[in-house]
């Protein structure tokens, strides 16, 4: 028998346990116990090496444990990004990844989530799986934290890290907003049950997760009211490409005080906020996408809901300017 195609296949490495039984309860001592690993080199092996093991386990035996340990760990590095069939989900090629994220992170606890409720991939340890609320192939929703009936996320089955990564203002790219709120709204499949509603997304330095997520929560009745003002002395825009004006820039009190953001009311979600905020804002002020959060309010009257969406957004650049959401939207 010549071992040199054998050079292929996979390298030993040993087991943890201490003393195992094999199938006819003798003991086998850890120390004389190789198993395949998909990494490494059987060449490693020397001859007498190789030959006492196949004595033993037989030539068969490892190279079908080598190709099942070899497939296995193909598999658990595999990348998995929404549903294959739809370009929309399809992972980030590999010039985008450092911004976008790697689809083989197992580090990020949202990406980990998504990846169980849309593949079934359970989350490494300690990491519990998630309450998948509810999934498509384009999202997943979740409870946030704390855990109540207004406050959930909604999260792209696409791997994208935040607001900084293209994807999500690119032509073609899954309206989210419109997701959100059609899980949230009144009558919706996951409504949050407040008064007010609003959702937010955080910029990349404000933000815990490095996988997209749209928060839906709860909003105060003054936000409602303050919105309505500002709309009523003209100093909200209703045309997008004024967004940028600093005559809508407005102030807002929220959980932290006075906040300064861009004011925009559009008629409808049948547009891409995000793709808006990057043609209007980012590129006209020569600001960064990954340094803005976005806070959408339905505008609410007596009478309800109407139809109608306020649009804010804020940065650092701005006096008085704030990176995250977390101050107009209620979580607890």
């Amino acid at each position: 028998m010549s071992v040199t195609p054998l050079r292929r296949c996979l390298p030993p490495r040993r087991t943890k346990d201490m003393e195992k039984a094999d199938s006819a309860g003798r003991p086998i001592i850890a120390s004389e116990v190789i198993v395949m690993n998909g990494s490494e080199n059987i060449g490693h092996l020397s001859r007498r090496r190789f030959f006492g093991l196949s004595s033993t386990v037989g030539v068969a035996a490892l190279l079908v444990g080598a190709e099942a340990d070899r497939n296995v760990a193909t598999a658990s590095r595999a990348p998995v990004c929404g549903d294959p069939s739809a370009a929309t989900n399809s992972c980030p090629p590999t010039s985008l990844q450092v911004i976008c994220g790697d689809p083989g992170d197992r580090n990020d606890p949202l990406w980990n989530d998504v990846q169980y409720c849309i593949h079934g991939v359970v989350p490494p340890p300690p990491q519990l799986p998630p309450d998948c609320v509810h999934k498509t192939a384009q999202y997943v929703v979740l409870r946030g934290k704390p855990e109540n009936t207004h406050n959930y996320l909604l999260l792209p089955a696409r791997r994208i890290a935040g607001i900084e990564c293209p994807f999500i203002w690119e032509a073609g790219a899954p309206h989210y907003w419109n997701y959100a709120w059609g899980n949230a709204m009144p009558g919706g499949v996951v409504p949050v049950k407040y008064r007010s509603i609003g959702f937010g997304v955080n910029s990349q330095d404000a933000r815990r997760f490095n996988q997209l997520h749209i928060h839906m929560a709860g909003v105060r009745d003054s936000l409602q009211r303050r919105l309505h003002e500002l709309e009523n002395s003209g100093d909200i825009a209703d045309d997008p490409t004024r967004w940028a004006d600093p005559k809508y820039r407005v102030t807002i009190n929220g959980s932290q005080g006075d906040r300064t953001y861009r004011a925009l009311v559009l008629a409808g979600l049948d547009q891409n906020i995000f793709t808006l905020l990057y043609r209007n804002v980012v590129q006209k002020s020569h600001l960064k996408m990954a340094d803005q959060t976005l806070i959408v309010v339905p505008k609410k009257t007596n009478g309800g809901f109407v139809g109608t969406f306020y649009v804010l957004n804020s940065d650092k650049s701005l006096h008085g300017g704030t990176s995250t959401c977390d101050q107009l939207l209620v979580y607890s």
